[in-house]
Order: C-alpha cells, then sequence, then structure tokens
C-alpha cells in the first residue's frame, strides 16, 4: 500500500435529508465538494475558497463546524493512493450550481452509495447512521 494520502477538505450541504455530491469532468464516481488547501490556507480559508469555485456558493464564515475526517481510497489513482478528507458543516448564501471542474451536482441518499467514490461512500454511510440523511 502506498504513502500517499491527498490532503482535501469538504463541505457537507443537506437538503431535505439528501447531501451534495458533485462529479467532475471525465469523472463517473460522485464525491464530496471542496478541494485541497494552498499554502498557508486555514481549512476554513481553503473550504470558503473551493466552495465558492466549485458551486458558487458564499459560505458564513462564523457558520463553519467540524463534522468529521474520512479515509479511502483516491478514485483514479494508482498504487494505493489515498484521500483524506476533513469534513464540515456551514451555511452559505447562493444557490449551489456546478462550476469549474464540475460537471455535475446532485442531492443524495444511502441509495445512492454505488454512484460515489470510496471516501464519499464513508462519508455518505456515517451521514445515514448520524440520521442526517435517507
Amino acid at each position: 500500500m502506498s504513502d500517499k494520502i491527498i490532503d482535501k477538505l469538504g463541505l457537507i450541504a443537506l437538503s431535505e435529508n439528501k447531501v451534495a455530491m458533485v462529479r467532475s469532468h471525465n469523472k463517473s464516481l460522485f464525491y464530496i465538494p471542496g478541494g485541497k488547501r494552498e499554502q498557508g490556507e486555514s481549512d476554513e480559508q481553503a473550504l470558503c475558497r473551493e466552495i465558492e469555485e466549485e458551486l458558487t456558493l458564499n459560505l458564513v464564515p462564523g457558520s463553519i463546524g467540524f463534522y468529521g475526517e474520512f479515509i479511502g481510497l483516491a478514485d483514479g489513482k494508482d498504487g494505493g493512493t489515498q484521500v483524506r478528507i476533513r469534513c464540515y458543516f456551514a451555511d452559505y448564501q447562493g444557490i449551489p450550481q456546478p462550476a469549474a471542474e464540475i460537471a455535475e451536482l446532485a442531492w443524495f441518499t444511502s441509495d445512492d452509495l454505488p454512484r460515489c467514490s470510496t471516501t464519499a461512500a464513508a462519508v455518505l454511510s456515517q451521514l445515514k447512521q448520524d440520521g442526517l440523511v435517507k
């Protein structure tokens, strides 16, 4: 197994007992919206920037709260590369719309697990266990 870990941040956006998931262009699996930190960024700064880039949403800074950390195999990477994603809840302004590298935004329940990356499936399973999604 590789020691390579991709460190990411993600937004848990809930609506009507469903969670927002996104799919990049040229990918088949969905994942939690978010991305990587740039040098010197805090989790909050990186999450705000990534969500504005990917979903055209402005997060409300004081509302950002940690949900959990999840690790799984990276989609489309060789050698056992893993993704570690620190997930946060946050209030936001705007209506989520796919932008930049995002091809599609969808609202998932636990029935959609087969359409998720390994890490996104772990997050979705935990949300289901916590009674936050159907």
